[in-house]
């Protein structure tokens, strides 16, 4: 899709491809953890019942494994697929629009009735999802309790955590998707599930120059599984971060700063398999201006504007900032471009509930 020279001071992104390729789908390639999100409005008691936050990110323990049926008993509830990875995939067909499938999605799930229920959000979508379907543990499910602006989310990745690369990725009619595709995003979540799938994806792209994109996704990925991201690291060309995330990167990595233009300036740096495409680091910091490390470049992007009162939900704006890049990236725009669709697609995100969008973009 584009191939980055680094012969000057410029970053030269040209097509691999003409244009009316775009209209083939499965374009895009994302390999990850499904969840289905469920939303949810509780009182305080339910939140004291079950020991919550009025606003936290927990994974479930044993104590919470009533809650999820609780809440589809007793409550109204909102289900969208979900999950780091599925999210961006389905911001970036959303803002495409069309043509439907341009994004392909691989996960594990449960042979049960929340991942039939995912099986068909994924499908409202408009995103290929091929998953592999297992019995031993259920779909992976994540509750948004919700008390007025305040969100709980307990997440229980169950079947996320059970993708095997012999029993999905390495069959014949799912490998050729992962061949027709031109960009591919994983992110760093899927390094505690599957690093042998990550890495035969990643070598693919490498081995035929195609854009290879992930996401640091969580300081205790940069923590505690650092010598698997280290691993995958050499074949990225597109690495995303936080703030948070990035500065636990730089601390692992032992750079000796907390200027995030320099972290971003060293993770580019650091060993790349494939030459022909020079690494570009993108760290997002909330409010603050986005970095972007391309070329000899090192160039900082404001997000746009918004009035505190506004924010509903920030929870989905780091997947939906990726999804709204992604959605450039694959038709080749600049990487300016890239940058403002990004921008916009975390601006929409965070003034709703979850990770949901209205039914077209307002971009250009």
């Amino acid at each position: 899709m584009c191939e980055v020279y680094a012969t000057d001071t410029r970053i030269n992104v040209t097509s691999l491809s003409k244009p009316r390729m775009f209209k083939n789908p499965n374009t895009l390639f994302g390999m990850g953890n499904p969840l289905l999100d469920i939303l949810v409005v509780v009182d305080k008691d339910f939140l004291d019942k079950y020991s919550l936050k009025p606003n936290d990110q927990i994974l479930a323990e044993d104590k919470h494994k009533a809650l999820f049926e609780e809440i589809v008993k007793k409550f109204k509830v909102d289900y969208h697929a979900g999950g780091a990875t599925q999210n961006s995939i389905k911001i970036a067909q959303w803002m495409i629009q069309e043509p439907h499938n341009v994004g392909t999605f691989f996960g594990c799930i449960g042979k049960d009735k929340f991942g039939e229920i995912l099986k068909q959000k994924a499908k409202e979508a408009h995103i290929d999802a091929h998953y592999y379907e297992q019995d031993e543990e259920p779909t992976g499910t994540c509750a948004a309790c919700i008390t007025g602006t305040n969100r709980s989310l307990v997440a229980n990745l169950a079947a996320a955590n059970c993708y095997k690369k012999d029993k999905h990725l390495d069959l014949e009619e799912n490998w050729k998707l992962v061949e027709k595709a031109k960009v591919y995003y994983i992110a760093g979540f899927f390094l505690t599930v599957s690093l042998e799938s990550i890495l035969k994806v990643a070598k693919h792209a490498a081995e035929n120059n195609k854009l290879f994109c992930m996401n640091l996704s969580a300081p205790f990925i940069c923590q505690f599984f650092k010598d698997n991201l280290m691993q995958v690291l050499p074949y990225v060309d597109v690495l995303f971060g936080n703030e948070m995330e990035s500065a636990a990167f730089a601390k692992e990595q032992d750079f000796d700063t907390t200027d995030i233009k320099e972290i971003a300036k060293k993770a580019q740096a650091l060993p790349k398999v494939n030459k022909k495409r020079q690494r570009i680091v993108v760290l997002t910091q909330g409010k603050d201006d986005t970095v972007m490390a391309h070329g000899d470049k090192i160039d900082a992007f404001p997000v746009v504007k918004i009035d505190p009162k506004d924010i509903v939900d920030t929870n989905g704006a780091g997947d939906a900032f990726v999804g709204g890049f992604l959605s450039q990236l694959v038709r080749d725009k600049p990487l300016e471009q890239c940058m403002k669709a990004a921008h916009y697609a975390a601006n929409v995100i965070i003034q709703r509930g979850g990770c949901t969008f209205p039914e077209k973009p307002d971009f250009n």
